[in-house]
């Protein structure tokens, strides 16, 4: 089990990791929302998408310790794949219950759905991939 610290340790480094794609996120969705037109749910799943792809890199690289030997990144990449389709699905659902049946303006309800897909996120990668 890891001492205080060193957990303390990894969620600051997971927060920055999840900032910047947090920033990748936000950026993807309102470009292709308010310059180019396209549907808020379809740039909210391109935007998760592409943070997504900088998340996993960044948090293999300085926030998690794989269990997964250099034979293995195929199976460690399938779980993150998995654990984030789960993810996007999860933001896709808030953003649309957010949008649609609360009425709430599409970016705040980015933030609401990014805040609840955050915990999703920690959990299931700490469990299944470190």
């Amino acid at each position: 089990m890891k001492q205080p610290n060193k957990l303390f340790a990894q969620l600051m480094k997971f927060g920055i990791v999840g900032v910047v794609a947090t920033v990748i996120d936000f950026a993807v969705l309102t470009i292709l929302t308010e310059f180019f037109g396209v549907h808020y749910l379809t740039s909210a799943a391109i935007g998760f998408i592409v943070s997504t792809l900088f998340n996993y890199f960044a948090s293999m690289r300085y926030v998690f310790n794989s269990r997964f030997g250099e034979d293995e990144k195929h199976k460690e990449l399938m779980i993150f794949v998995v654990l984030s389709v789960v993810g996007l699905g999860l933001n896709q659902l808030f953003m649309w219950l957010f949008v649609e049946i609360a009425g709430i303006f599409y970016i705040f309800s980015k933030v609401f759905a990014t805040t609840l897909v955050m915990g999703w996120n920690f959990v299931s990668r700490k469990i299944w991939i470190e």
